[in-house]
């Protein structure tokens, strides 16, 4: 029979696993059965548990509504679409006008709990298998690598909140504090790390999923974000000293189909492009380019603000690979029309093969290379370390002069600037703003408000607060 874990609809997991099939990872690959039922433990691989995880980050809500809660809301994008089309609840998101009842932040606090007890259920099963202990070490390896993930995206986005345990429902209404948080995440990664092997001791079939240094990588960023500067300088050292990973040699080749999964990847979300097992469903259609000779919705378009960014960096090879402009003939030899709604579209989510498909075939890029090379330079320079090779390593790929001179204090800032041009519409940028004190001034800069002392985090949602009255709010909401 099923085991009744919890009361809480937001916090239920689902009792059944999807699973998916692959065009290009085998561990995708996976006979038409859908859904494999929590009972199902006897009958079905541990495995295919663990593969249901992964489906979990290919969902719609991945495509919509965290486009709103990480781009929209900053200074890199507007919601852009037709003035008249608000995108549900985007336009609140872009002024900064939203609430304990906008749709996109419950989806995504309801989709990281789906995810993490889908997590927590592959780890129990995987644990009380029979498979060999080197394949259970794995599995265990990946299932918490992306239980770290789903929490680290819930930190940030909420700070104080509740840690799943399937054993004990009781404390499922009790916000543990954001240090507590953080410490659970880090023991999850800290263990994927001590089982989880090497990219290259990976399959071909295997490629995509999680590694030893996308673990290591995710931890040198959540040091980051707690301000352990020397944890994170040592572990992104690690991760660029451990011979697995480098840039592409073309910045603007990095978030292009011939470099999925390569030499500059830590971990990406996989996509697979045929239905019922889509890729990250939707996500290229509802920002492409929108309008006659268009081929999508075109939402998050780049904010005049970011163009400003790249022109005074006088960085052209990262804005040409970052913003799709009206008018301008893509690498693939596609003209965007004039007669395109929009001026400007993002062109990371760009699939030349796709299009507007709404089973996309794009891998989401997650953590790549260089972002261990400024994660270095970051922490480095706090704590009197040498941050400007890294640093000029990430700016000499796209040809920029090195950086040199500057106190610490200005480069402090420097770094920050080149994460922004860097990583842009990589899903960073609001949290990178309030990790980092920008975001009241940045945001005014763009013609925003940012409250302090509320904006900081969004509101738990009001429907988990009718299901769990005892919750607490956040300040401000």
């Amino acid at each position: 029979m099923k085991k009744n874990i919890v009361k809480i609809a937001i916090f239920t997991a689902f009792s059944s696993f999807t699973v998916f099939s692959s065009c290009s990872n085998e561990f995708l690959d996976i006979a038409s059965e859908e859904n494999i039922a929590i009972d199902d433990q006897a009958t079905q691989s541990p495995e295919k548990y663990v593969n249901g995880i992964y489906g979990m980050f290919t969902d719609w809500d991945y495509a919509f509504s965290w486009l709103g809660v990480t781009e929209m809301i900053s200074d890199n994008a507007d919601k852009g679409s037709s003035s008249t089309d608000n995108g549900g609840d985007k336009r609140d998101l872009d002024e900064l006008l939203h609430s304990s009842t906008t749709g996109s932040v419950e989806a995504m606090w309801t989709k990281f709990y789906k995810t993490i007890g889908r997590s927590s259920y592959s780890i129990k099963y995987t644990t009380e298998s029979t498979i060999t202990d080197t394949e259970k070490s794995r599995l265990i390896g990946e299932a918490k690598f992306l239980r770290a993930l789903s929490y680290f995206y819930l930190v940030r986005m909420f700070g104080d909140v509740v840690i799943q345990d399937l054993e004990d429902a009781s404390t499922y209404s009790v916000r543990q504090p954001k240090a507590e948080v953080y410490a659970y995440i880090e023991e999850d990664l800290l263990d994927a790390i001590s089982k989880l092997p090497l990219k290259s001791e990976y399959a071909a079939k295997d490629l995509g999923r999680a590694t030893k240094g996308a673990a290591q990588g995710l931890l040198a960023k959540v040091y980051l974000y707690q301000g352990k500067n020397q944890q994170a300088y040592d572990m992104a050292t690690t991760v660029i000293n451990s011979g697995q990973y480098d840039l592409e040699a073309d910045y603007a080749t990095t978030w292009r189909v011939e470099t999925e999964n390569g030499k500059e990847s830590l971990f990406e979300i996989q996509a697979r492009g045929t239905a019922v097992a889509h890729g990250v469903q939707q996500y290229s259609e509802t920002q492409g380019a929108r309008g006659t000779g268009g081929w999508g919705w075109g939402f998050n378009v780049p904010s005049q603000n970011l163009l400003d960014a790249f022109n005074a960096e006088g960085d052209a090879i990262r804005r040409d690979a970052t913003i799709i402009f009206r008018g301008e003939t893509l690498y693939d030899g596609r003209l965007v029309p004039t007669s395109v709604e929009n001026p400007m579209y993002n062109e990371k989510a760009y699939s030349s093969a796709n299009l507007g498909s709404g089973d996309g075939d794009k891998n989401i890029r997650v953590i790549r290379f260089s972002e261990m090379l400024l994660i270095q330079a970051e922490a480095a320079n706090e704590i009197g370390q040498d941050a400007l090779s890294s640093l000029n390593r990430v700016r000499a790929r796209v040809k920029l002069a090195p950086v040199s001179g500057l106190s610490k204090d200005q480069l402090r800032t420097k770094i920050w600037n080149e994460r922004r041009l860097e990583l842009a519409f990589e899903h960073d940028r609001w949290f990178d703003l309030v990790r980092t004190g920008q975001a009241k001034a940045m945001m005014a800069a763009n013609g925003k408000i940012f409250v302090t002392g509320k904006h900081e985090l969004f509101p738990i949602p009001n429907a988990q607060l009718i299901q769990t009255p005892s919750m607490t709010q956040n300040p401000g909401w």
